[in-house]
């Protein structure tokens, strides 16, 4: 990798620093600050469980966030991060425990505000309702698993120093569990933007295990937390641990266990999975903020006891900051692209083509868009999403979904399914269907997304779509993530 690359995707790991010196706290903050877990063995837990949970699970979460802007050019994503990392940064220096999914949240929306992209309202939605339900959803856990928890304790009558014991061990358990999910699903704040355009290829290191591109970014991402966690999140454990309520050890395990639950559901690809076979609905998979999901929880128990025992004043502060961060980081990714793109030269977003064509124009009657949206557009081009989009508003009124489909659908693409590159790629976790069906397509130029996914289906009955129903979701979801996939392969023009 050259080293120009790895300076861009330095932007990326100091908001891995950034993330592990500020959420170390949401993890161990409670343990650490009620004295029952000293704070070297915090560091080196966390650590290590949040390194598992990147690479093992973070893909699910970074999804949502590439469905909010897909950033797809390096400079571009490297200021991004960098806006991100350093309103974080800021936020710790302050001793505040702030969100880096608000943080990297308010980048993209900067990012799309610059290059004339359209956010997508219906993800920018979903993930600001994970915003209000975190904290909620942890405090309603912790008010009963504490209940539950003094209760056995009453009944199991321990001594002290083996009640002090058992407190200790279970703290740094639930920091594992917690540090796991703090991985997987706060991994995509850290390296979610570099995604669309990671300089890494897929790399084997045995018959049957490869580590994608997507987890190699995951891996640095996640050493970056663990020297954030070493370097500078013992200032703000203490904030956490000590200075929001005065909490008991067994305060403080319920409290990281409810944190751990909210961000292990929020990022679980196996619990989506079993709800969609269930034809159950599916909890989206979005980056939550660790921060708000443990003062949830905090709070939770405070009010349990009459909410005397609140610092209401460190709460008040705690929220400004909360709602500070993403305009804060917004602005400065704004300011950042205009510096970058204008006195350094560097292309921060890619120039992309939006042609509304007759075979266009079927597809879009298919998705529901009105015709008057699109009739008079036929044959025209437009140079950014948010050009096109307006232009279609004039003629109808688009719901978020028409708009989003309008963009996808229109989105010219220059593909070609390279002979080199299907020797050089590893395809088998396609099977051997839908590896086939590719190959067969080999030498085929492509216009627009939709053709390539269109010319597979024809080949396989594999790469067909399912359904729209809750059972088929998960299915449909991960061929969306494989076509997205070849369509970063094969496109034949860099970022």
């Amino acid at each position: 990798m050259e080293l120009a690359v790895l300076i861009l995707l330095g932007s990326g790991l100091f908001l891995g620093w950034s993330l592990g010196a500020n959420d170390a706290a949401n993890v161990f903050g409670t343990a650490v600050g009620t004295r029952m877990v000293h704070f070297g063995t915090a560091a080196v837990v966390c650590s290590i469980f949040v390194i598992l949970g990147a690479v093992i699970s973070g893909a699910g979460a970074s999804q949502t966030l590439g469905k909010l802007g897909s950033i797809d050019a390096i400079h571009g994503a490297f200021m991004a991060a960098l806006a991100a990392a350093v309103t974080v940064y800021g936020m710790t220096r302050w001793g505040l425990p702030v969100s880096t999914s608000q943080a990297i949240v308010g980048a993209i929306v900067g990012w799309n505000l610059f290059s004339d992209s359209v956010t997508d309202t219906q993800a920018l939605v979903k993930i600001l309702l994970t915003w209000v339900a975190c904290p909620v959803l942890a405090g309603a856990i912790a008010v009963p698993v504490f209940k539950l928890v003094a209760w056995m304790v009453s009944k199991a009558r321990l001594h002290l120093l083996r009640l002090d014991a058992y407190t200790r061990l279970a703290l740094i358990g639930v920091g594992a569990f917690g540090a796991y999910s703090l991985g997987a699903n706060n991994i995509a704040n850290v390296m979610g933007v570099f995604v669309p355009v990671s300089p890494f290829t897929d790399f084997r290191l045995a018959q049957h295990l490869t580590l994608t591109s997507t987890q190699q970014l995951f891996l640095l991402g996640g050493l970056a937390i663990a020297v954030g966690v070493f370097t500078y999140s013992k200032r703000v454990m203490l904030t956490v641990g000590t200075e929001l309520m005065p909490m008991s050890p067994i305060a403080a395990w319920v409290v990281v266990f409810a944190h751990s639950i909210v961000l292990f559901v929020f990022a679980s690809q196996g619990l989506e999975h079993a709800l969609a076979q269930a034809g159950l609905p599916t909890l989206p998979l979005v980056p939550v903020s660790s921060s708000q999901a443990v003062i949830g929880a905090a709070i939770g128990l405070g009010l349990l006891r009459g909410g005397r025992t609140v610092r209401w004043g460190v709460f008040v502060q705690i929220g400004v900051a909360w709602l500070a961060t993403p305009f804060l980081s917004a602005a400065i990714c704004f300011v950042g692209l205009f510096f970058m793109q204008n006195v350094f030269d560097q292309v921060v977003h890619r120039l992309v083509f939006y042609e509304v064509t007759p075979r266009v124009a079927v597809r879009l009657a298919e998705n529901g868009v009105p015709e008057a949206a699109y009739s008079d557009l036929l044959g025209r081009t437009y140079s950014s999403s948010g050009a096109l989009v307006r232009a279609m508003s004039e003629g109808a009124s688009l719901t978020g979904a028409q708009r989003r489909a309008a963009v996808d659908l229109a989105m010219r693409h220059s593909l070609e399914i390279d002979p080199d590159k299907l020797d050089a790629y590893d395809f088998s976790r396609f099977g051997a269907a839908r590896r086939r069906a590719l190959e067969r397509l080999s030498g085929v130029r492509f216009q627009y997304a939709w053709e390539l996914a269109e010319a597979l289906a024809a080949q396989a009955p594999e790469w067909r779509r399912l359904p729209a129903i809750p059972r088929n979701r998960l299915y449909n979801k991960r061929l969306d993530g494989d076509l997205d996939y070849l369509l970063r392969i094969f496109e034949t023009h860099g970022p």
